[in-house]
């Protein structure tokens, strides 16, 4: 029925005519469909809108967070500046222990990067890189420099420790060697591999020295160490012997009195006799030996000069 059309009948009131209105079914069709098009637009054009401000909001959002970062990045650069500074003084400390315990001190290029070299992968490594290739740069800045760091840190924990150790036993070695003369007078007699024995009248070894000093001034320990003879012995009168570690050892002879015994410790410059003239001798004198390995040595070659009478 190609021409069948549609009808519209429009009534405005009771008294008003009657309006006809006549489409044809093609009319009607593209009616419908312009409709059709148009809302499909209006739809479009409305998730267009609404994508668009949803970016909007979500580049601000971005925008503040990369912000957030950048002065985070700022703020751990400098506390990494911070730390390179007293990590620089630590290494002026070290460099004077080490010094202080006979030790070489460190290479300075060796202490500038530490022990190895950085990763060799680059910026472009970070995640960040195809986001933000400035912050990725940045935040590879911060990365390396914490990591030379952490390797200095380490390199001078190391050393640090090896100072210590070394200033700890150097220090016990020197309180361990006997370095004062025991007693306060004149020294009488040297060290001699023959010397003329006022006693026995021809020559013989004499193993320490002499110094003369009135009866009961008292007798000090030449360094620190632990008592292991403390009673008469033959020739030596009275006698105190002190074993000091590192293959030293001293010995104190003819005392008027011990003031201590055998397993006792004592420290430099303690009291551990009194002057007498026990044993042979041929007046009031105090008779002192210094052994390396049980074998006599001068005790002059160990006495600090300022403390000589």
């Amino acid at each position: 029925m190609t021409g069948d059309r549609w009808t519209l009948l429009l009534l405005k009131g009771e008294r008003s005519p009657i309006r006809q209105l006549s489409f044809s079914p093609r009319v009607i069709h593209f009616g419908i469909g312009g409709l059709t098009a148009l809302v499909i637009s209006l739809s479009g054009l409305a998730a267009t809108v609404g994508m668009d401000s949803a970016a909007r909001l979500e580049a601000r959002r971005l925008a503040r967070e990369n912000v957030a970062l950048t002065q985070e990045l700022s703020d751990i650069q400098g506390r990494v500046n911070g730390l390179e500074g007293r990590i620089g003084e630590l290494g002026q400390m070290d460099s004077r222990l080490r010094l202080l315990a006979g030790l070489d001190s460190i290479d300075e290029e060796v202490l500038q990067v530490g022990i190895g070299g950085p990763s060799h992968s680059g910026p472009e490594a970070n995640p960040l890189w195809s986001v933000d290739s400035t912050r990725a740069k940045e935040a590879f800045a911060v990365g390396y420099d914490l990591n030379v760091l952490e390797r200095r840190t380490s390199l001078l924990r190391s050393s640090l420790g090896e100072a210590t150790d070394s200033l700890l036993a150097h220090r016990d070695l020197l309180e361990s060697t006997p370095s004062i003369l025991p007693t306060q007078g004149l020294l009488s007699s040297y060290f001699s591999n023959r010397r003329w024995h006022p006693i026995h009248h021809r020559p013989l070894p004499h193993e320490g020295v002499d110094i003369a000093a009135t009866r009961g001034t008292p007798i000090l320990a030449a360094a620190k160490g632990k008592v292991v003879h403390a009673a008469n012995m033959s020739g030596y009168g009275l006698m105190v012997e002190i074993d000091h570690g590192y293959g030293y050892t001293t010995r104190y002879g003819h005392a008027s009195r011990l003031l201590v015994r055998v397993g006792q410790s004592v420290q430099r410059g303690e009291r551990i006799a009194l002057v007498g003239n026990t044993g042979i001798a041929t007046s009031s004198h105090l008779h002192y030996e210094v052994r390396v390995a049980g074998k006599a040595q001068n005790p002059m070659n160990y006495v600090i000069a300022e403390t000589i009478p």
